[in-house]
C-alpha cells in the first residue's frame, strides 16, 4: 500500500477513494507494489535481522575483544532517521519499514508494518514524524514519536498507528516509482 500511495504521489494524482474490486487492474497493481516493497529476499531478511537485534546496544566478548552490537534504537536514531529526514527535507516522502516484534520465529514477520513519512517536527531531542498509515486511511493525525538523546539505550517509540504492537525501530525502504493504472 505504501509504494502504491507513493506511486500516485509521484504521478501527481490522488489515489482512488474506494477499495478496488478483487482481480481488477488496480487491485493487481496494489498487490504487486506491496510485494515489491518487501524486496524479496533481502528486504525480508532485513526485517528478520532487525527482529533479532536488541532494543539498545549490547556488549559481547569475542576472542578476547569487547564488541558492541548496535541495537534498534541506535540504528534507527543515528542511521535511519537521518535518511528519512533528508528525504522529507528534499520534499520526498520516505517509506519506512516499522519493526514491531522481537523474535527468532519467522512466523511473526507479518507483525511488522510499513508507513509513509511525509513530515516531522523537532522539539529539543524529541522527533515527531507525521506518517500515512495504510491501516488508518487518510488521517493526518497519525504519528511516531521518539527521543534522540540516548540512542545507545533502548529508545521508546510512542505511536498511534493502527497496529497492536509497539514500535521497536524503523528503517528506510528503497523505493522506485512505477506508473499507477490510469483508470480506477
Amino acid at each position: 500500500m505504501v509504494f502504491a500511495a507513493l506511486d500516485y504521489w509521484h504521478a501527481g494524482r490522488p489515489p482512488p477513494a474506494s477499495r478496488p474490486v478483487a482481480g481488477s487492474a488496480l487491485y493487481r497493481f496494489i498487490v504487486r507494489r506491496l510485494i515489491d516493497s518487501w524486496h524479496i529476499p533481502a528486504g525480508v531478511a532485513r526485517y528478520y535481522l532487525w527482529m533479532n537485534l536488541p532494543d539498545g546496544d549490547a556488549s559481547k566478548e569475542a576472542g578476547g575483544y569487547q564488541l558492541t552490537v548496535r541495537g534498534l534504537g541506535w540504528r534507527t536514531v543515528r542511521r535511519q532517521w537521518p535518511l528519512a529526514q533528508a528525504s522529507i527535507d528534499a520534499g520526498r516522502p520516505a517509506a519506512l519499514a516499522v519493526v514491531t516484534t522481537a523474535s527468532a520465529w519467522p512466523g511473526v514477520l507479518g507483525r511488522n508494518h510499513q508507513v509513509l513519512a511525509y513530515g516531522y517536527s523537532l522539539v529539543g531531542s524529541t522527533v515527531t514524524i507525521a506518517v500515512y498509515d495504510p491501516n488508518s486511511g487518510p488521517d493526518d493525525r497519525v504519528r511516531i514519536e521518539f527521543d534522540t538523546a540516548d540512542a545507545a539505550a533502548p529508545v521508546t517509540f510512542r505511536h498511534n498507528l493502527s497496529i497492536a504492537w509497539p514500535v521497536r525501530g524503523f528503517f528506510v525502504t528503497a523505493y522506485s516509482a512505477v506508473a499507477p493504472p490510469t483508470a480506477a
